[in-house]
């Protein structure tokens, strides 16, 4: 086994080799708006640290989100991509989830919240029981609205250091990890569990939208 794991549902750009029993190489670099410029390299990067080549894998991994539109599309189509001309398989995994997972390495067992930036003033969030088991769907929503739901838990991810008044426990994790999104992934494929599609799980609309009274002009 060989999984190439991908996210850029968040600031974060971070790629992961994991041979089913351990991590092999990574890289992270958070810069929000340089996922295009960043993740390539950063494949080529994992690869060259781990004496391989990219027809190597026999699988890929991939963040799906909640994030936003552009940053999360770079690393869905460069991971479906890979997976199409390589002829193997892609799993998609919520991001929230990585994180959580992440969580365990970093001494939290749950309760606990995982919230990211959502811009707007909001954050993408989720409850777990514990690293391995959410509690519902994610969603995003302005902090305030959330705050009694979130109250007396710890919080990980950026969207908890971002509200430091609703989230007043913020721990680390803040960034997304490859590393420990591809172990989550070797878990599930050990036990049998089912991937997510390798779609974007966006919760809203695009910023960018046509304009109501957009007028089409056609030639005569």
């Amino acid at each position: 086994m060989l999984l190439l794991a991908v996210d850029t549902a968040t600031p974060a750009v971070t790629v992961a080799l994991h041979d089913g029993e351990s991590v092999l190489a990574e890289s992270n670099q958070v810069d929000a708006r340089r996922h295009g410029e960043l993740l390539l390299p950063s494949v080529d990067k994992v690869l060259a640290e781990a004496g391989l080549k990219l027809d190597a894998l026999t699988g890929i991994v991939v963040g799906v989100g909640p994030g936003p539109y552009t940053g999360l599309r770079v690393g869905l189509v460069t991971a479906s991509t890979f997976a199409t001309v390589l002829g193997i398989p892609v799993h998609g995994l919520c991001t929230l989830d990585g994180l959580a997972y992440a969580a365990e390495a970093a001494g939290i067992e749950g309760p606990f919240t995982v919230a990211t930036d959502a811009r707007r003033k909001e954050v993408y969030w989720a409850r777990y029981e514990d690293p391995r088991t959410r509690v519902g769907e994610p969603a995003v929503d302005r902090p305030a609205d959330i705050a009694e739901q979130v109250a007396g838990r710890p919080a990980v991810g950026q969207g908890a250091f971002l509200y430091p008044d609703v989230f007043t426990d913020a721990r680390a994790p803040e960034h997304q990890s490859a590393a420990a999104l591809a172990s989550l992934a070797v878990e599930r494929l050990a036990a049998g569990q089912e991937f997510l599609p390798p779609t974007p799980l966006y919760l809203r609309r695009p910023d960018a939208q046509v304009p109501k009274n957009y007028k089409v002009v056609t030639p005569q």
